[in-house]
């Protein structure tokens, strides 16, 4: 166990969402994928940081159309967001994930590209030997998702 990488447990297959797309969206996308972190692209692939459904839950204020109007990248202001190597072993993580009292960090491969992402569970599903080298070794895919919210209008008046 000791000897696992960060290659060996992340989620490589993962929902992400642009920066400036609504709270309203990232709490769709991560209700829908039964998700609770979504890494913030912006341009290139670039990771600007982590978002959470607790992040979202902190910062709401108004109803789904005020929600609508203001952007994810507003819930990352100030924040940074330690990260891992695709060669970092699990002891590593786990310090990086008690150092910034996070439950996910993004593993970022050549270039700073993001490549997967750790959550608690994936350490734990590695501690219990139900992940780790049993996973495939797939290329990571980003499952960008593109829903629109349908506000409800209001009655035509006669």
């Amino acid at each position: 166990m000791e000897n696992l990488t960060a290659a060996e447990v992340m989620s490589r297959v993962l929902v992400t969402v642009k920066p400036d797309e609504s709270p309203l969206m990232a709490w769709e996308l991560m209700r829908r994928a039964g998700v609770h972190h979504l890494p913030v692209l912006a341009a290139h692939g670039r990771l600007l940081g982590i978002v959470t459904r607790e992040d979202i839950a902190a910062h709401w204020s108004g109803g789904p159309d005020e929600q609508s109007r203001r952007t994810v990248r507003t819930l990352l202001a100030g924040r940074r967001t330690p990260h891992v190597r695709p060669d970092d072993y699990l002891n590593t993580i786990a310090g990086a994930m008690l150092d910034c009292g996070s439950d996910a960090v993004p593993v970022l491969g050549e270039g700073g590209v993001l490549v997967g992402l750790i959550t608690v569970r994936d350490v734990l599903e590695a501690v219990a030997g139900r992940g780790g080298a049993a996973r495939p070794c797939a290329d990571q895919v980003s499952g960008m998702f593109r829903l629109e919210p349908v506000l409800p209008q209001a009655p035509a008046s006669a």
